[in-house]
């Protein structure tokens, strides 16, 4: 497999042949940035964990020059954030027992243009050799617009691949804006309970985030466990720690379905319920 982009680069954490680590491949997370999977993508990688049949590949898509920096990473160029960065998100591989890390290294405006076709090409070739049956990636709704590029380009990729190669399931994951709006029978709720040390290990081991100014990891930690916890009003809390999606699997199902259109129909019904416990209440 050849990467297009000068600087990418393929892990495989166990030294096998790329080829046949993706053959092994399961679960695979997309994301924009190093971290954004083990933020978002978490139930993939536990899926997997410790497993000899079930695979998590990630795949990053942009190389992480622009992260914002303090502290002992308060003075780095880009090209020295670029580095570490690339360094913790193989540290994390290594920690969650990938059979693959993919780092695409393209700029973020690169990801974002739909007329570079370059991105979109790295992940047919990947998804091609891997065929994944769950796909993690950004979810639509999203306030940060190279995730949304990072999905655009993720769901462009797997409508290339004929019907039967295609995932069982693609997943929009909760970085940029978390997904407790989205009504409860929309909604995709993940149980991640157990494993709190692997959780804590794979979010503690991009310091040049956390301690370089933003602390993602005590962050999701706590999205989760409140996600746990609100998830039901009139229950008892059935686990410590939840992650939502969006599913987006209707997507790749029928490619004239619109992104826009589908996000937009889970914006209109949380619209309506909110209106209607309203009417029910208010003169």
């Amino acid at each position: 497999m050849k990467l297009r982009k000068e600087g990418a680069e393929a892990f495989v954490p166990d030294g096998l042949p790329v080829e046949e680590a993706l053959g092994r491949t399961t679960h695979m997370g997309i994301g924009a940035h190093q971290d954004d999977l083990e933020i978002m993508a978490y139930h993939g990688i536990l899926q997997c964990f410790g497993l000899a049949d079930k695979w998590f590949t990630g795949v990053i898509c942009t190389n992480g020059s622009g992260s914002p920096r303090d502290g002992l990473y308060a003075d780095y160029t880009d090209e020295q954030m670029m580095e570490i960065r690339r360094t913790e998100q193989k540290k994390a591989a290594v920690i969650g027992e990938y059979a693959a890390q993919f780092l695409l290294n393209y700029a973020s405006k690169e990801v974002r243009d739909p007329q570079n076709p370059y991105p979109l090409a790295d992940l047919v070739d990947i998804l091609t050799a891997a065929k994944p049956q769950f796909v993690y990636t950004h979810n639509f709704a999203d306030k940060h617009t190279t995730h949304i590029g990072t999905a655009s380009r993720a769901l462009e990729a797997i409508r290339e691949l004929d019907p039967a190669d295609r995932p069982e399931k693609l997943y929009g994951c909760e970085v940029w804006r978390d997904l407790d709006w989205i009504l409860d029978s929309d909604k995709v709720q993940f149980d991640i309970e157990g494993h709190e040390n692997l959780e804590m290990a794979l979010l503690g081991v991009f310091d040049s985030q956390d301690v370089g100014g933003k602390r993602y990891d005590l962050a999701s930690l706590g999205r989760r466990r409140a996600h746990a916890t609100y998830a039901e009003s009139h229950g008892v809390d059935s686990t410590s720690s939840m992650i939502f999606a969006m599913d987006l699997t209707p997507l790749i199902e029928d490619d004239a379905l619109d992104p826009r259109e589908h996000v937009q129909g889970h914006i209109d019904r949380f619209a309506a319920e909110v209106r209607e416990n309203m009417d029910a209440i208010l003169r």
